[in-house]
This record gives structure tokens, sequence and C-alpha cells, in this order.
């Protein structure tokens, strides 16, 4: 396959070549590795935090009014709620591909590998898990901080306090790992549109 010189916005020529799967310019590739890194970064520190948050509390629930509260001990954890289980998993999956796109995005390819082209459609399936994984655990967080008056539903989080935290971090930390992501996927097709005649 035929390569050509092209510059780069600081005038310097990088050698590229015509097609989708050949070897990108270096600056693509550390753009490429440091996206891919923080994505495993934030994708495993979201399922590690999700992972372990628990927190026990002692309640006083009073059955009736003439009797004196019953102390009753409560645990909130992440296998309690489905919402948080289907997070914590789709970070897991997102962990495990990043770093496994992180090692072949590294090793030297062949010149018409099509690996590059691989590598971002499942980049789009991680934005969508993320997504959707991020949506599920934000509205069930939702629903312990505020609750739902029209289901009966109480808030929990002035209860669960730490819990309640230690979700929150792990939601904002898969939100990074998403952008990361979606910042991948618009790079791979600027970089498409670019090659494009």
């Amino acid at each position: 396959m035929e390569s050509r010189a092209k510059h780069s916005s600081n005038g310097i020529m990088n050698q590229g070549k015509d097609d989708f799967g050949g070897s990108p310019p270096r600056s693509v590739s550390v753009y490429d590795i440091v996206l891919r890194l923080i994505a495993l970064a934030t994708t495993l520190v979201a399922a590690v935090v999700i992972g372990v948050a628990k927190q026990t509390k002692t309640v006083s629930i009073q059955v009736s009014p003439t009797d004196p509260p019953v102390p009753v001990t409560v645990v909130a954890k992440t296998a309690y709620a489905s919402a948080f289980v289907y997070f914590l998993i789709a970070n897991v999956i997102a962990c495990v591909y990043s770093a496994i796109s992180l090692a072949t995005s590294t090793v030297k390819r062949a010149s018409k590998s099509n690996l590059p082209l691989l590598l971002s459609i499942i980049d789009i399936a991680m934005v969508a898990l993320l997504f959707s994984g991020n949506g599920a655990a934000t509205t069930f967080g939702l629903l312990g901080v505020r609750g739902n008056s029209h289901l009966q539903w109480k808030k929990v989080c002035n209860v669960f306090g730490k819990f309640c935290l230690d979700v929150t971090v792990s939601i904002m930390m898969s939100m990074l790992g998403s952008l990361a992501y979606v910042l991948l996927v618009l790079h791979a097709i600027i970089s498409l549109h670019k090659r494009s005649p």
C-alpha cells in the first residue's frame, strides 16, 4: 500500500497510511492510548467503589404509637438494587475491554489490519453500555436522595449517607469513562473523514 506524507498543524511532515487500518501518526496513537488509559482507570475505580459500597445502620422503628421504638439493624449494599448491579457489570465489562483494547492498540499492526475499525465499533457499544448503566444507577440513586411521595418510597440517603456518597463517586467516575469513549468515537469519525477523498 502506498503511503503519503501529511502536514501536521505544526508544519512537521508525518508519514501516514491511506487506509483506515494503517499505522496512525504518532500523535494519534498517544491520543488513543491516553483516552483508553483514562477509560480503564475511571471504570476500574467506578466498579471497585460500587462493588464494595456497603453501610450498616441501626434505626428505630415504631410499630404502633403505644409501643416503644424498636432498634433494627439495616444494611444498604449494591447487591440489593438491580440498577446498581447492572451499573457494576457495565463498568466491569468496560474496564476489561479498556485493558484489552489498550494492549492491542499498542501492539504494532500490519498495514491492512481491520483492528482500528473493530475497536471503533466496540467503542460505540461501550458508550451505549456505560450510559445505560449510568442512567440506571442515577435514577435509582435519585430515589434514594429524594424518595417518591406518589409511591410512598421514603428517601434513604439521610440515613445511609456514606453509601450514597460512594454511589455518587462511582457514577461520576463512570461518567468520565463514558466521556473518554465518546472522545475516542469522535476521533475515529474525524480520522475517517480526513482520509476520505
